[in-house]
């Protein structure tokens, strides 16, 4: 056989090999891809349109309407508000509050909130009894919750399940709590300066756990005695190819109030990639600051987030808004902000 001969049979040999190798690259390359944020928008209040409130959960119901959760709302429930947003830009153009529904039960410090579309639903997570429950868009109980894992139980008081996200194409609940569980190290503070480490906690349509992986947290920037101090995983927005925007919130409160600030870093992470139990890769997308100073009042501690509206041209808009503590003292102000992703 000649050498071309031999030539033309090693390739044709190679070729399947060829091709696996090439679809596991572009699998590789669609694995890394990742949105852009290519506008950060100035955040936003309307004193007159939105009551003051503790707002720390916010999700997309359509046709401008997002269900929102107060931590300290009267009862356990959830807002209804319509959000104007700026189809080509993203930006928040005006907010209107539809009502508060609830069945009356009492306030369990709800935190985070999502919409299941096929139910037509509502999942509700709250710190006081550190469970996930659902309700129609009414605010009734449907007697419904998902199913936690017994590990869930270590969380400390007002650092439980802080987030909630659900995304339909992939038939997938995350949650997370704000801060470490007691088996799995110490919590985040200034003088305590560690990676708080969080577990990722999925269920699926069944309301059953399914994966769940570890996540580190950066560290604290802030390193001075604080009058008060969150330091955790704010928000939670599962995305159609099966990764997760993580919202890691640092809210430092000095003795002297001037000076507060609260640092907010956007990570993305793809739980699909990384095998279960271990610990996520996340890679920044964008981060910012809000501060308290003489000149300014903008500081806005953000504790909800969800994909809003496609815009124009097919980006996608991710809104956040800000838990005002009641518009602590005439100080604070119920915050929105719009990132716009590509």
């Amino acid at each position: 056989m000649t050498d071309c001969g031999i030539l033309t049979l090693t390739i044709a040999a190679l070729m399947p090999l060829l091709s696996f190798a090439q679809d596991t690259l572009h699998a590789t390359d669609s694995m890394r891809r990742r949105p852009v944020v290519v506008v950060e928008h100035k955040q936003r209040s309307f004193p007159l349109m939105v009551p003051s409130g503790d707002y720390s959960g916010i999700t997309y119901l359509g046709n401008q309407r997002y269900a929102v959760v107060s931590d300290k709302s009267a009862a356990d429930g959830f807002f209804i508000f319509t959000i104007d947003i700026d189809t080509v830009n993203g930006q928040v153009m005006n907010v209107h509050n539809e009502g508060f529904f609830s069945d009356g039960q009492p306030n369990r410090d709800q935190e985070g909130i999502a919409y299941v579309p096929f139910s037509n639903t509502l999942y509700v997570s709250g710190e006081a009894d550190n469970s996930i429950r659902e309700y129609t868009l009414d605010g009734k109980h449907t007697g419904r919750r998902l199913q936690i894992p017994d590990v869930f139980r270590e969380a400390t008081p007002n650092h439980g399940f802080e987030s909630l996200t659900y995304n339909a194409v992939t038939h997938r609940f995350w949650t997370t709590t704000e801060s470490t569980l007691k088996s799995d190290g110490g919590q985040a503070t200034p003088l305590y300066p560690v990676r708080n480490r969080l577990r990722f906690q999925s269920f699926d349509d069944s309301l059953q756990p399914a994966q769940q992986y570890f996540y580190e947290m950066d560290e604290p920037l802030a390193r001075s005695v604080a009058a008060t101090y969150a330091m955790g995983v704010s928000g939670l927005c599962a995305m159609d190819d099966g990764s997760l925007l993580v919202l890691e919130r640092e809210f430092y409160v000095s003795p002297g109030k001037l000076g507060s600030f609260v640092n907010c870093k956007l990570y993305i992470t793809h739980p699909a990639t990384s095998q279960e139990g271990q610990l996520l890769d996340k890679v920044l997308l964008t981060k910012f600051s809000t501060r308290l100073s003489l000149f300014s009042r903008a500081i806005a501690n953000y504790e909800g987030m969800c994909l809003g509206p496609e815009l124009a041209g097919g980006r996608r808009v991710l809104i956040l808004i800000s838990d005002s503590q009641g518009q602590y003292k005439g100080v604070l102000k119920d915050w929105f902000k719009t990132l716009v992703l590509e």
